[in-house]
């Protein structure tokens, strides 16, 4: 049986085609548990514009703006928490998960956790700064989108890239960290190589290429027959042809405007782009994540030895307590109010204070 939310998200699958099940976000430990990922569409940027600062919000320990990035496609909207009485802080940038996932970690389909707003303002409790922001459409940045078609998955790391060099021109700011969250993981260790940052934090991300979680899930949610059409066209994707034939039952993951994302993403091995930083690097993964496994992290781990591994006992992929009961673990998607898991704070603040 699928749960109230997974039938309230994939009706809406149903009904829009920008919508797209598939990636991460097919349940690995339950496969009757479907968390589906929906791509909403961007476009490379060719050139920046100043990022311009709204009007402040104050509080007694921190205080946040509306950051704005100007880009000819569209201008994409972050909020920027610092904390108060500090001259210069250190800032990490948070780069959500898939789909229509917002800065505060909240999306229209029954995804409610403010996990990513709760994480900033306990960093700014630290002394530390954040920036999360609405990718490209989500949120406030919705109307920087174009046609399906354009989708690339460099157009993510390049705005990320852009985001950085903007925040490099603040001088409320002595250093950078990127964290990425699960699709975000990779996004943030590519856009780590094409810049000069402190450090790199990986929480839930994936440990192996898109083609191969894709092969390793829908084993088990396809028929023989539909599975083995699947690989087929992963065989060709995998070497930028696109296929024309698709068989209906499987168009949701391979329809032809979106199979150039596709191509995009899967030259991509999280493995080896990790392999490649030479900044220090902290891999954190819950072990009741329904999404990411333990495998996972340890395969990043291994690739890059010199990175520090934390496995964090009961916190899920929404970076909340949970034990791992699905219905219960689905659950705490869509409470707000549950805190962020106990420690997972903590093992940031650590990581970026001894990085200077």
């Amino acid at each position: 049986m699928k749960t109230n939310l997974d039938k309230e998200i994939l009706d809406s699958v149903s009904k829009s085609p920008n919508n797209w099940e598939g990636i991460l976000y097919f349940n690995r430990k339950d496969p009757r548990v479907i968390v589906p990922k929906n791509l909403f569409l961007v476009i490379i940027l060719s050139f920046l514009s100043l990022g311009l600062f709204g009007q402040a919000k104050s509080d007694t320990v921190f205080y946040t703006s509306e950051i704005e990035l100007n880009t000819p496609t569209g201008d994409i909207f972050g909020t920027v928490t610092i904390p108060n009485n500090v001259e210069k802080s250190q800032l990490v940038l948070i780069i959500g998960g898939s789909g229509p996932t917002d800065r505060d970690c909240n999306s229209p389909f029954g995804l409610k956790t403010n996990a990513y707003k709760m994480l900033s303002v306990s960093l700014a409790e630290n002394g530390i700064s954040t920036l999360r922001f609405d990718k490209r459409g989500v949120g406030k940045s919705a109307p920087a989108v174009p046609s399906e078609i354009n989708l690339r998955f460099e157009t993510y790391v390049n705005d990320v890239v852009a985001w950085i060099s903007l925040l490099k021109s603040d001088k409320r700011f002595s250093s950078i960290t990127i964290l990425g969250h699960s699709e975000g993981s990779l996004i943030g260790m590519i856009a780590a190589q094409q810049t000069n940052i402190a450090g790199f934090i990986s929480i839930s991300g994936a440990g192996q290429s898109i083609d191969k979680i894709l092969q390793e899930q829908l084993k088990t949610n396809l028929t023989p027959q539909l599975f083995d059409e699947s690989n087929k066209i992963l065989d060709s994707l995998r070497i930028g042809k696109t296929v024309s034939n698709v068989n209906p039952n499987l168009l949701a993951l391979y329809r032809p405007s979106v199979q150039p994302y596709l191509i995009s993403c899967i030259k991509y091995d999280p493995a080896k782009e990790i392999g490649n930083l030479e900044i220090p690097v902290l891999i954190i993964q819950g072990t009741t994540d329904l999404q990411v496994t333990i495998n996972d992290s340890k395969l990043l781990s291994a690739a890059n030895p010199k990175a520090k591994l934390l496995i964090i006992e009961n916190m899920n992929h929404v970076l909340k307590e949970s034990d791992s009961n699905v219905q219960r673990n689905v659950e705490t998607y869509a409470n707000p109010d549950l805190p962020l898991k106990v420690g997972l704070t903590d093992a940031i603040v650590n990581f970026i204070r001894t990085k200077e």
